[in-house]
């Protein structure tokens, strides 16, 4: 007597409309359809140039900084105050974050203090940044830093208080110390909110450099487009603003590639 082999149908996965797909042709076309309307504008007098001038004359714009030396000069001061402000605000964030979201005894002091400083616009104490670190880097470095500082924390003890607790009871069930529990359940459970958050101060921390450079500074991008603005030249006032734009994109890349890197447990 003959044995039918057993059959599988195989049942396509119906979840596939929440899949990430990575289209990477998308967002080039996307652009080169846009400095083309905005070329084809320009050229057909559409855009007039007092507002909005020829791509190609930001281009020029570009070519002369990067002969001069000016955008190694105005991008690299920008760029260290950033890189210092926003890495020392996010890691004081976190700790922070992780001290009210973990002992009562911190939220009963703190969190009631970072709830009435984190509403004040940070732009708005520059002087008196000015007036406490004076007119050089410091006042800078420390506005970021405190532009950057409550986010993180506000970011990251509300992640640990949206970790489940079933999760945390189950490593209570095995005998886990506190710190294992801490280590292997919470703080995994609250990184990607905690990164997505570094995308926001990232965007925070280029808008309050500006900001401080508009009004205390020699070199900068700050600078540069303030120096731009009051000569009228809106070709470097663009490039600067391109400028600014891409060390968003930059930064938006590192810290996905960092979230790549960290939660390779989401694709399992």
């Amino acid at each position: 007597m003959k044995h039918k082999k057993n059959t599988f149908i195989k049942i396509p996965f119906r979840g596939s409309g929440f899949s990430y797909r990575k289209n990477y042709w998308i967002s080039p076309v996307v652009f080169i359809v846009l400095i083309a309307l905005w070329h084809l504008g320009s050229t057909l007098g559409f855009i007039s140039k007092l507002v909005l001038p020829n791509p190609t004359e930001v281009v020029i714009a570009f070519h002369d900084l990067y002969v001069t030396g000016d955008l190694y000069l105005h991008v690299g001061a920008s760029l260290k105050r950033l890189i210092l402000g926003w890495t020392l605000g996010s890691i004081l964030g976190i700790i922070i974050g992780f001290a009210i979201g973990l002992f009562s005894l911190v939220r009963a002091g703190l969190a009631p203090i970072v709830a009435a400083i984190f509403p004040i616009p940070k732009i708005a104490l520059l002087p008196l940044f000015i007036i406490w670190f004076g007119i050089g880097e410091l006042s800078k470095v420390n506005l970021i830093l405190f532009g950057t500082l409550f986010p993180t924390i506000i970011a990251t003890y509300g992640a640990i208080d949206n970790v489940d607790r079933s999760l945390i009871r189950m490593g209570q069930s095995f005998n886990l110390t506190w710190f294992s529990i801490t280590k292997k359940i919470v703080f995994p459970a609250s990184l990607p909110v905690i990164l997505s958050n570094m995308r926001i101060t990232a965007a925070i921390a280029i808008i309050l450099i500006v900001a401080a450079e508009l009004i205390a500074a020699e070199k900068g991008i700050g600078a540069y487009i303030q120096m731009a603005g009051s000569l009228f030249a809106i070709d470097r006032l663009l490039a600067g603003i391109i400028i600014l734009s891409c060390m968003g994109l930059i930064a938006n890349w590192l810290i996905g590639f960092t979230e790549r890197k960290l939660l390779k447990w989401r694709n399992l």
